[in-house]
C-alpha cells in the first residue's frame, strides 16, 4: 500500500496506530485490532445520491457506498459501520462496502458483447487500465476512439461506456473497447439522421477531422465534407486555419447523396456566416482607381488585394499594352500597384482590375509617323508654288 493510500486509511479508522491499540485495554484492543485488520470505520450517512451512499467519516474524509448493499435506503444522518476498500484517487473519496456484502459483481452478469459503463483507473504502454464493477479490465490503445488519439491519458479518471470485446472469467481477463460501444451507438444515430437529412438545412455539427483539402464533421453518427472552399470566405490555404477537431460549428447542408457508400454528404459553413467583404465591395465604383498588393500569380492574371479581405483580378490582359507571356514579367508578390477598376460583382465577390487602363498605349510606327511635323518647304520651292497656284491645269506635275 503506498503512502498516500495509507495515510487515507488511517484517517478513516480514526488515525489509530499500533501504539494507540497497545495502550488499550485488551478488550477494547482485540475490538479495535479485528476492526483495523478489516478496515472497518463507523460513518455518518449524508444523503442518498442515485445508486450511491454518501457517507462522512470527518470534514476532510468523505466515501461512498453502493446502494443496493443496503436492505433499504438509510436515513440521513444515520451511523453505520462500513469497509474501508480503497481510495478513489480520482474523485478523492473511499470507497466502502458494508461488512460481509459483495463488493464485485459476479462474474456471471457479464458477457461478451456487453456494454458496461467502466472507469479508467490508470494506463500503461499499451493502453488503459479499466474498472468495471470492482472488476480489472484493460482497454488496447487501438480501442480507446473510432479516430487515433494522441495522448490517452486525457481519460484517466473517466466514466465511460465500453463493450466487453473478450471474457476470459477462468483466468479474471476483460478486454474493453470504447471504439467498439461508440461505433454502436453511432451505428443507431445514423439511421436517424439519414432519414431526416434535407439540403438546405442548417445544423450545428463538431468537426471530427481535418485535413489539407477541408474538414470532415459529425452530424449524428454519419461525417459530413466542409470543402475548404465552403470553410469561410476568406481565401485559406488550408482547413486548420479556421477549425480544429472538437469545434461546434453551424452548417448548411448543401447536397446529400444516399446511393453512394458510404453515404456523401457536402456541408457549407460559410453559407451561414456574414460575409465580411460584401459591404466592402459595394462601396468600390466602377472606374475608380485602387492601390493593393499582388498576392498571387497564376498563369492568367495577379490577384491584388485593395482592403482587408477583398482581392480582385488584373487579368494578364490587362497588365501591359504590351503583349505579355507570363505575368511575373510584369509584376511580383507583394509588389504594391494601382489599378482602374472595370467592374464589381458583389454577388460573385468578384473585382476586375486593369493596370494598363491607367497608362496611356503607346502609339504605332504609322501612327508616329503620321504625327511627325510636315518638312517646311524651301524658299525656291515656295515661290514655285506661288506662281503657279491657280485654278488652271498645268502639265508637268506642278499643281
Amino acid at each position: 500500500m503506498d503512502a498516500s493510500l495509507e495515510s487515507e486509511m488511517q484517517a478513516a479508522l480514526g488515525g489509530m496506530s499500533d501504539q494507540d491499540l497497545l495502550s488499550m485495554p485488551a478488550s477494547k484492543a482485540s475490538t479495535a485490532k479485528a476492526r483495523t485488520d478489516r478496515h472497518t470505520r463507523v460513518g455518518t450517512v449524508v444523503r442518498v445520491q442515485g445508486e450511491d451512499v454518501m457517507v462522512e467519516f470527518g470534514p476532510k474524509s468523505q466515501g461512498v457506498c453502493p446502494l443496493r448493499q443496503f436492505a433499504e435506503p438509510p436515513q440521513p444522518g444515520a451511523q453505520v459501520e462500513f469497509v474501508v476498500e480503497r481510495l478513489d484517487a480520482f474523485e478523492g473519496l473511499l470507497i466502502l462496502a458494508l461488512p460481509g456484502a459483495s463488493t464485485k459483481a459476479p462474474w456471471e452478469h457479464l458477457a461478451e458483447g456487453q456494454i458496461v459503463e467502466a472507469r479508467c483507473v490508470g494506463m500503461n504502454k499499451g493502453g488503459l487500465d479499466m474498472e468495471v464493477s470492482h472488476h480489472r479490465a484493460f482497454m488496447p490503445a487501438g480501442q480507446v476512439d473510432l479516430r487515433p488519439v494522441e495522448d490517452i491519458s486525457i481519460f484517466l479518471g473517466e466514466k465511460f461506456p465500453c463493450m466487453i470485446i473478450e471474457l476470459r472469467k477462468e483466468k479474471g481477463r476483460m478486454v474493453l473497447s470504447r471504439k467498439a460501444a461508440l461505433a454502436q451507438e453511432r451505428g443507431k444515430m445514423r439511421e436517424k439522421t439519414l432519414a431526416d437529412l434535407q439540403p438546405g438545412q442548417v445544423r450545428d455539427v463538431t468537426i471530427s477531422s481535418v485535413q489539407s483539402f477541408g474538414a470532415f464533421a459529425d452530424l449524428g453518427g454519419v461525417d459530413g465534407l466542409i470543402h475548404i472552399s465552403d470553410l469561410s470566405h476568406d481565401r485559406i490555404k488550408d482547413a486548420s486555419e479556421v477549425v480544429k477537431v472538437g469545434d461546434v460549428v453551424k452548417v448548411k447542408v448543401l447536397r446529400v447523396d444516399l446511393n453512394q457508400k458510404p453515404a456523401k454528404i457536402s456541408l457549407s459553413r460559410k453559407e451561414v456566416m456574414q460575409d465580411p467583404t460584401a459591404g466592402k465591395l459595394e462601396a468600390i465604383q466602377v472606374g475608380e482607381t485602387v492601390t493593393g498588393r499582388v498576392t498571387k500569380i497564376a498563369e492568367f492574371g495577379a490577384f491584388i488585394e485593395v482592403a482587408p479581405g477583398v482581392e480582385g483580378l488584373a487579368h494578364i490582359s490587362e497588365l501591359s499594352h504590351d503583349r505579355i507571356a507570363t505575368v511575373d514579367r510584369v509584376l511580383k508578390p507583394d509588389q504594391v500597384v494601382t489599378a482602374k477598376v472595370l467592374s464589381v460583382d458583389p454577388l460573385r465577390r468578384r473585382l476586375s482590375l486593369s493596370l494598363k487602363a491607367l497608362v496611356d498605349k503607346p502609339m504605332s510606327a504609322k501612327e508616329t509617323a503620321a504625327a511627325k511635323p510636315q518638312r517646311e518647304d524651301d524658299n525656291a520651292m515656295a515661290k514655285l508654288r506661288a506662281r503657279f497656284s491657280n485654278d488652271r491645269q498645268l502639265k508637268g506635275g506642278l499643281g
